[in-house]
């Protein structure tokens, strides 16, 4: 980082809003660029205090218990991107004329002049898959490249840390681009959008604009899925650099400028000579696991970055064949007389479980838990013809239930009243008792997991962990 980027911060006075996993590193990276910083936070547990200590011996201040009062002479906010845009400390932020950054806004302004450019990944779900892939595809092309932003790498370590990458992937949320106004991304993809997390940005608007902010300065590629109308128009609505282009991504036969499936092929019309007339093989479908149509749709979107960034037909393929999903995304757990038992914990929301659920033919689909505001009549009538049965688990389940009633009447529903950890062991065994021979029982619950666990990855390893049971 250049002399000039140092003495910019020096002696500025900069309000860190929440401690965590972006909040400690933003005030240690702006203390050590000599900034006076000070952490407000609205906890004051024993974690937090651990936390302030761990700042203050560092000359930091933090004020606990208090994350609405705006501290005086402040310039700047950073601020944890959890942290909603009508808390108090913005609204006065905002009549003082006062700037509020996220983490990711942070780390754009502190890139050094010789900086990796970002290929931009959001959507309502998907992200994390996709930059999996578009990494793999990137290494595989020989290039300095990791996986940041809302996973993996933090962007701060990546942008001030010791290694040279020559591009990055870059998972962004929606809280993210809220508070990164000046991001300008290389090339970006919006890769679905689904109600989601509305109780933070308060209206689905609201939500799609800020997801929207990804194209914004585009300079190569914006990414839209053709199957989805409302990312077609947030790129018609992006203000781009000149020459920017509109690609889209289909699991049909692409048109020119378009990614898509021929023949079990992935193919690219966009990045080619002559895409009028001329198509690109990059890989066969069989090279994704798993190949469900919207980790089809993913590996699509994640090539298309790719091949923006201009690497080769032949980096794809080797790319994606050597990409392996994280755990608790569609994972197949095992087989138990001839019944099939998959892991989608991580369908956290009603379109990553449509999505799931769309994978399988005959399913005894295992559901429920912290609804966030969803409904679920949409998901229930476009997936009642594939379910076998039905078992509810969760504070939330009566929504879903309420919505078979009205979508799905004849499909057998067990509600397990409960929502104690025991409650997946009862869950997978009500399961094993309505499937047949050739079903799937699958784990995609269309809701939040922290009614009854501490995360979907604890709530998956319950269900793999009761899968054993039943095998044993």
């Amino acid at each position: 980082m250049g002399s000039r980027k140092v003495t910019e911060w020096q002696g500025k006075n900069v309000t860190v809003a929440g401690l965590g996993v972006s909040g400690v590193p933003a005030a240690k990276v702006l203390h050590g660029l000599g900034a006076r910083v000070t952490v407000v936070n609205d906890g004051d547990d024993a974690r937090a205090r651990e936390q302030a200590a761990e700042l203050e011996a560092l000359g930091i201040t933090v004020r606990l218990g208090d994350g609405a009062t705006l501290p005086e002479g402040t310039e700047l906010i950073v601020t944890a991107p959890g942290w909603k845009p009508d808390k108090p400390l913005f609204t006065a932020a905002e009549a003082a004329g006062v700037p509020v950054w996220g983490d990711v806004e942070l780390a754009w302004h502190l890139r050094g002049p010789d900086a990796a450019p970002w290929l931009a990944v959001t959507g309502t779900n998907g992200k994390t898959t996709t930059v999996q892939m578009l990494a793999s595809i990137l290494k595989a092309a020989g290039l300095r490249t990791a996986a940041v932003g809302n996973i993996g790498v933090s962007l701060l370590d990546a942008v001030l840390g010791e290694e040279r990458y020559d591009v990055l992937a870059v998972e962004l949320s929606s809280y993210q681009l809220h508070w990164a106004p000046s991001l300008r991304a290389h090339s970006a993809v919006v890769l679905n959008l689904a109600p989601d997390h509305l109780d933070w940005h308060g209206s689905m608007e609201a939500y799609a604009k800020d997801k929207g902010r990804i194209y914004e300065g585009n300079r190569v590629a914006c990414v839209y899925n053709v199957a989805d109308k409302a990312t077609e128009d947030l790129v018609r609505e992006a203000d781009v650099e000149e020459g920017c282009r509109a690609i889209g991504f289909t699991l049909g036969t692409p048109g020119p400028s378009q990614l898509g499936v021929v023949d079990g092929i992935l193919v690219d019309r966009a990045f080619v000579e002559n895409r009028q007339k001329n198509a690109q093989e990059l890989a066969e479908v069989s090279d994704i696991t798993p190949p469900a149509p919207h980790n089809v749709a993913n590996a699509l979107a994640a090539a298309a970055l790719a091949r923006a960034f201009g690497v080769p037909a032949k980096a794809v393929r080797d790319g994606l064949r050597a990409f392996t999903p994280d755990a608790h995304r569609i994972a197949h757990v095992a087989d138990v007389d001839g019944v099939a038992y998959v892991d989608d914990s991580k369908a956290t929301n009603t379109h990553a479980a449509e999505a799931s659920l769309a994978a399988y033919g005959s399913i005894v689909w295992i559901a429920g838990g912290l609804a966030k505001g969803a409904t679920f009549d949409e998901l229930v009538a476009k997936s009642a013809e594939r379910l076998r049965g039905v078992v509810l688990i969760g504070a939330d389940r009566a929504l879903i239930r309420d919505a078979l009633a009205r979508h799905a009447p004849e499909v057998p529903v067990v509600d397990l009243d409960r929502t104690d950890t025991g409650a997946m062991l009862a869950a997978v065994q009500e399961a094993r008792r309505l499937a047949v021979e050739g079903d799937t029982v699958l784990l995609a619950p269309a809701c939040a997991s922290m009614d009854m666990f501490a995360n979907y990855n604890q709530r998956g390893d319950a269900f793999a962990e009761a899968v054993r049971e039943l095998g044993a």
